[in-house]
C-alpha cells in the first residue's frame, strides 16, 4: 500500500511542476509578444522618419549641383 501512495504523490508532484513551468512559459511568451509589438512600432516610426528625410533630400537634391 505504501508504493502506490508514493507513486501517486510523485505523479502529482510531476504534474504540479509541469503546471508551474507551463505558466512560466505563458508569461514569458506574453512578455515577448509585447516586446515584439513595441519594437515593431519603433521600427515603423524610424522608417517614417527616414522616408520624410529622404523626401526632403530628394526635393533639395537639384540645388546641390
Amino acid at each position: 500500500m505504501l508504493w502506490p501512495m508514493i507513486a501517486i504523490a510523485l505523479g502529482f508532484c510531476g504534474i504540479a511542476v509541469l503546471g508551474v513551468l507551463a505558466i512560466r512559459v505563458f508569461v514569458e511568451t506574453q512578455r515577448l509578444g509585447r516586446q515584439v509589438a513595441h519594437t515593431t512600432d519603433r521600427i515603423n516610426r524610424a522608417a517614417e522618419d527616414l522616408e520624410r528625410a529622404a523626401g526632403r533630400l530628394a526635393a533639395s537634391g537639384g540645388t546641390l549641383r
